[in-house]
């Protein structure tokens, strides 16, 4: 059983689609759910999804040092099969309700799930993908093997990856390889990198030190106009 968190528009038949949430390695946190009243508010029904569902399945964490050293142990023991198995569930039961019956989903995620969500891009329901901040996609898979970054071809939908330009954990190195590897993937679908000026790690949540106002409302644009495009009302 997977515990996730499900917010949806409330007047009937306005649902605009269907997002699958990818939350940080803090759990499915006020922040989390409070991002799928947004996406709900916006018309879109979202479902968050527990990315540690085998090892800590009711996690909720703060942001400050404690909170972030026992999500990087559950972060330690994901494996990219486990989390597509997961999403794979997720993504079954969002099309199976009446609000968005069969169609493709968006996957949103950040940070960790950032990462994740690259993974999860490589299912064939998926129609876009937005990876926030999601670092180590160019060296690292989680529960190993090559690099999530070399999933990119296998990727369908439209892909938007957005972070900060003064992110810590997205060195030019990173963004380089990421931007690189884009521009290599021979598709007529959407693959774009956006760097927002002025702007560390995790600057979309509220509820974290380097949250900046503008650069979230224009990662929150960001989304919503490739949420627009991708998965265009019925």
């Amino acid at each position: 059983m997977l515990r996730c968190w499900y917010a949806r528009p409330e007047a009937a038949g306005s649902c605009r689609g269907a997002v699958l949430v990818l939350p940080e390695v803090f759990g499915l946190n006020s922040w989390v759910r409070g991002l799928c009243s947004r996406l709900a508010a916006a018309g879109y029904a979202a479902l968050a999804l527990p990315i540690f569902a085998r090892t800590a399945p009711d996690l909720e964490l703060g942001y400050g040092p404690d909170g972030l050293a026992e999500g990087r142990l559950h972060r330690d023991q994901v494996s990219a099969a486990g989390v597509l198995a997961d999403a794979g569930r997720a993504i079954t039961w969002l099309q199976q309700q009446s609000a968005h019956p069969e169609r493709p989903v968006a996957c949103v995620g950040f940070c960790f799930g950032g990462h994740l969500s690259l993974l999860v891009a490589s299912l064939e329901q998926v129609a876009l993908t937005c990876d926030f901040y999601g670092a180590r996609v160019s060296s690292f898979r989680p529960g190993g093997g090559p690099p999530t970054l070399e999933l990119l071809p296998r990727i369908a939908g439209d892909l938007l990856c957005v972070c900060g330009q003064d992110d810590p954990l997205m060195p030019q190195q990173e963004l380089e390889a990421i931007e690189q590897a884009l521009r290599a993937c021979a598709s007529p679908r959407r693959r774009d990198l956006v760097v927002v000026p002025g702007a560390g790690h995790g600057f979309m949540c509220d509820q974290r030190e380097d949250f900046r106002p503008q650069a979230a409302a224009t990662g929150w644009q960001l989304l919503l106009e490739a949420l627009a495009a991708s998965l265009p009302a019925p």
